[in-house]
């Protein structure tokens, strides 16, 4: 990609449930400058809210410490954003299954196993790929609407 940066964004949250909104509303805000359509801004919320969940629920296994971090970086392009979400927790075994639709490591009843689902249901482009020093790094791509798309209505 030859696109040229215009801002980049990037916070360390502790792995907490109540962190999650805070995560989809700074990711919002930081792309407001880009004046995305409400249905884009809907789509990355809920992709970033997916991607917290499961480093809350998964990578720290609900610890919820304030030790357990979750690195949020964005860079912010004319026509999009790279969110990266990253955890130090215990990674994922098998990258292919756990992106199957219902597949959960948590058997209690209240995961439905359809994060990564939805993440690749509202991005352009979704990647999962474990740290090298422990953990995961999601990487998710949100293409926006140009101004003159919006205007025409294409």
């Amino acid at each position: 990609m030859n696109k040229k940066i215009i801002n980049t964004m990037s916070i360390k949250i502790p792995a907490k449930s109540e962190n999650e909104s805070f995560a989809r509303a700074v990711v919002a805000a930081f792309c407001s400058s880009l004046d995305p359509t409400v249905d884009e801004i809907s789509d990355l919320k809920t992709a970033v809210s997916e991607a917290v969940t499961n480093c809350v629920v998964h990578a720290y296994q609900k610890r919820q410490s304030n030790e357990d971090l979750i690195a949020l970086d964005c860079e912010l392009y004319e026509d999009m954003v790279r969110v990266k979400i990253a955890d130090h927790g215990v990674g994922i075994t098998d990258i292919n299954q756990a992106m199957q639709p219902f597949y959960t490591t948590v058997q209690d009843g209240e995961r439905s196993g359809m994060g990564f689902t939805v993440m690749q249901s509202f991005m352009d482009e979704i990647s999962v790929n474990n740290n090298d020093g422990g953990g995961t790094v999601v990487t998710m791509i949100k293409n926006f609407t140009k101004e003159a798309e919006k205007v025409s209505g294409e």
